[in-house]
């Protein structure tokens, strides 16, 4: 874990080794939290409306299905979602999730000859026949990937779940397609469909949104340059509430909540990392009602 080196002298909040902390995102819970204490403590520092949401299942990306944007009233927002200090993020994946059901038919083996269609089988010929190099322990930057993450199968039937990313829109559809290709083929290859796919997009690419206005991106990068940071900018690697949230018309960029190795039991963050968020979010609403 080379980046613990770069919190020598710092307090951490850390696991007790068995599981996840939840930093991600009980973190940016606390730091807008303590914000907006802090506005109401300081009725001298001046702003705009100012609004709050919180929403359950980002974790399963449904956590914007719901949100209401009319509702909610404003002309751009941050989802503190992000990780170490500085981390400004205004691209996100393009992204589809993919269900395959492959049709065997089981035959007692020792009569199989000609007659059996083994989806163990199928399984294994769907996966060898996807590109060996775009699968995220291959990838890195803005390479998109085929992730297959879960699989159950018997000779008589199976199930693969997958997911599709990738930055850029054309790429993303054209491993949208790749799947679609190789189902077909399979399926021309039997007298029968022995593969069905349900394919979804489940959120794009939020600097289509964002770079038609980089307003709330500014606001983030002045108020991170005010207090010593140098925000990294980057594309994350993943989603999002604010990638869906964009295309509902509100332009959503993600900014650092302080955590590290999320999703893990060493996962951590340091408590200086959530008071400069906290800053931060101070900074960009005096910077927005000054502007």
């Amino acid at each position: 874990f080379p980046a613990l080196s770069s919190y020598q002298g710092q307090t951490l909040i850390v696991t007790d080794g068995t599981t996840l902390l939840g930093a991600d995102d009980k973190s940016g819970i606390a730091e807008i939290m303590t914000a907006m204490a802090y506005l109401a403590a300081h009725p001298e520092i001046e702003h705009g409306k100012v609004r709050v949401a919180f929403g359950p299942d980002e974790e399963i990306g449904r956590g914007a299905d719901r949100f209401d944007v009319a509702h909610f009233g404003c002309d751009f927002a941050y989802t503190m979602d992000g990780g170490p200090v500085g981390e400004l993020q205004y691209e996100s994946f393009n992204a589809a999730g993919a269900r395959l059901h492959f049709h065997g038919k089981n035959i007692h083996p020792g009569t199989a000859k000609g007659k059996m269609i083994n989806a163990v089988q199928l399984l294994k010929d769907f996966l060898s026949a996807l590109p060996e190099d775009q699968v995220p322990e291959k990838t890195d930057g803005r390479q998109g990937f085929i992730h297959p993450m879960e699989a159950q199968v018997t000779v008589d039937q199976g199930q693969l779940d997958l997911i599709i990313r990738d930055h850029d829109r054309q790429a993303f559809q054209a491993k949208k397609d790749l799947v679609q290709s190789i189902v077909d083929k399979m399926n021309a290859a039997y007298p029968v469909p022995v593969v069905s796919l349900e394919m979804k997009d489940q959120y794009y690419n939020m600097a289509e949104v964002i770079e038609q206005d980089m307003k709330s991106v500014e606001l983030a990068k002045s108020a991170m340059e005010a207090i010593g940071i140098k925000p990294i900018i980057e594309p994350i690697r993943g989603g999002t509430d604010g990638s869906k949230i964009s295309f509902m018309g509100l332009p959503t960029p993600n900014i650092f909540a302080g955590g590290e190795n999320m999703h893990g039991r060493y996962e951590f963050v340091a408590v200086e990392s959530m008071v400069k968020a906290t800053q931060v979010i101070v900074g960009i609403i005096q910077a927005n009602a000054q502007a």
